[in-house]
C-alpha cells in the first residue's frame, strides 16, 4: 500500500554565528516531513504490514528530499534521525510500524551508508504538535560532536486519523563542539558506533 500523503513540508535550517562567533562553514539541518492518513486509525489490528510497507516508502521519499533540501551528494550527510507523531485516534504502536521495520533501510540507501543505529522518537498529538527529532552521526554511534535534535512541527497535522512522519539530516554536527569524544576523522566505520 503507498502512503496516502496529504502534505510534504520541507525545511533547511543554517546556523552562521553562535554565541557571537562565525561557524565556518554554517551547520545545516533539513528536515522533511510527511503528513498521512493512518490506515490503521480508530481500530485496532494484530498485523501493521501496511504502516511497515509506507515506512519503508517514506524513509526514501523523505531521505531524498532532505538530501535535496542541503543542496549535497547522498555521501556527505553526517547525521540522521526520524520521528513521528500519531494522531488521536492512532496509538504509538502505529509510529513503531512506520519507523522500525523498513524505514531505516531505505534511508541509509537515500544517504549512502548509515551504520549506526538512527536516533528515533515518536509520541501521540494534535494540531501543531512539536517534536524534537534525535541526531547522531550516521556511521559513528560514539561521535559526541553529534548529539543534536532538532525541532519539526506542522500547524495543520497530525488530525485523529492521520500521522506526522520526520526524517532530518545534517551536513555537520553542532556549531563549535568542544567536549571531545571521537571525532569524524578518527570513525573506523566498522559496527556503527566507533
Amino acid at each position: 500500500m503507498a502512503a496516502d500523503i496529504r502534505k510534504l513540508i520541507i525545511q533547511c535550517d543554517e546556523t552562521r554565528k553562535e554565541m557571537g562567533r562565525v561557524v565556518e562553514p554554517p551547520t545545516r539541518r533539513a528536515v522533511a516531513i510527511a503528513v498521512i492518513a493512518n490506515p490503521y486509525a480508530a481500530r485496532y489490528s494484530d498485523n501493521l504490514d501496511e504502516l511497515v510497507a509506507i515506512g519503508e516508502e517514506l524513509g526514501a521519499l523523505l531521505g531524498q528530499k532532505a538530501v535535496a533540501a542541503l543542496g549535497i551528494e547522498p555521501s556527505h550527510v553526517q547525521s540522521y534521525g526520524k520521528a513521528a507523531i500519531v494522531g488521536e485516534s492512532g496509538e504509538l504502536e502505529h509510529a513503531a510500524a512506520i519507523l522500525h521495520p523498513k524505514l531505516g533501510a531505505s534511508l541509509r540507501k537515500a544517504v549512502e551508508k548509515g551504520a549506526a543505529l538512527i536516533p528515533s522518537a515518536k509520541k501521540r498529538g494534535t494540531l501543531g504538535t512539536a517534536i524534537d527529532v534525535p541526531l547522531g552521526h550516521k556511521d559513528a554511534a560514539a561521535v559526541r560532536s553529534h548529539f543534536d535534535a532538532v525541532e519539526a512541527r506542522v500547524s495543520d497535522a497530525p488530525r485523529p486519523n492521520e500521522i506526522v512522519v520526520v526524517v532530518a539530516v545534517t551536513d555537520s554536527g553542532r556549531p563549535l563542539p568542544r567536549i571531545g569524544g571521537l571525532r569524524v576523522s578518527e570513525i573506523a566505520g566498522k559496527d556503527g558506533v566507533r
